[in-house]
């Protein structure tokens, strides 16, 4: 009796090994999917705030990091969609950009969505592929960007996107901030969006 007392407890303890195991994989798996659902895409974006609206002055209240990004309005034409971005240097140091803008396009629920962004937008329009050049502003100058995308279905097995929030960051590595997309960001089933790089603003 004592031997099969003891052979049922080890029974038991194996199982709730097993479960544990089963728990914790199941965890990390959903955890996965919440940062992307695609090992090869990119990392979610870090926590960004909304930037201020173009009303509101924009040396005011000046991001820790020393910029300020926010929309300029959208335009639509024939299914080709562009949004002017702008960077203010509302710091007190000169700022130097010399690349893309590094975008984040967001579902209704926050959770970035795998888009292929292309530097230059030579695959989705022509006229924005100019390359990278130095830029730097002093307190209180910007530059601009131009973020450009299709709403465009070619495959009704595809299922269409369209983002509801959009986050820009300077370059890779920097703080990102909530921009005004100027509606959703409907890049139908093209899985790809496309961005200028960043030159100084001429007025």
């Amino acid at each position: 009796m004592i031997r099969q007392t003891a052979a049922r407890r080890r029974a038991g303890a194996a199982v709730a090994a097993v479960a544990a195991v089963l728990l914790l994989t199941a965890c990390t798996i959903d955890e996965h999917r919440y940062q992307g659902g695609d090992p090869t895409g990119p990392p979610p974006p870090p926590r960004v705030t909304a930037t201020p609206s173009a009303s509101i002055d924009p040396l005011a209240n000046c991001p820790a990091s020393g910029v300020r990004i926010r929309s300029t309005g959208g335009d639509a034409a024939m299914g080709l969609r562009a949004l002017g971005v702008e960077l203010i240097n509302c710091g007190q140091r000169p700022y130097l950009l010399n690349g893309y803008p590094v975008l984040w396009v967001l579902n209704e629920q926050r959770k970035p969505i795998i888009l292929s962004v292309v530097n230059g937008a030579k695959e989705i329009t022509s006229g924005f592929d100019q390359p990278p050049q130095p830029v730097t502003l002093q307190r209180g100058e910007r530059a601009v960007a131009t973020v450009l995308w299709r709403n465009l279905v070619t495959d009704s097995d595809v299922v269409a996107t369209a983002g509801a929030y959009l986050t820009v960051a300077p370059a890779a590595g920097q703080p990102a901030q909530e921009i005004d997309p100027d509606g959703p960001v409907d890049v139908g089933n093209t899985g790809r969006i496309g961005v200028s790089a960043w030159r100084a603003a001429t007025t």
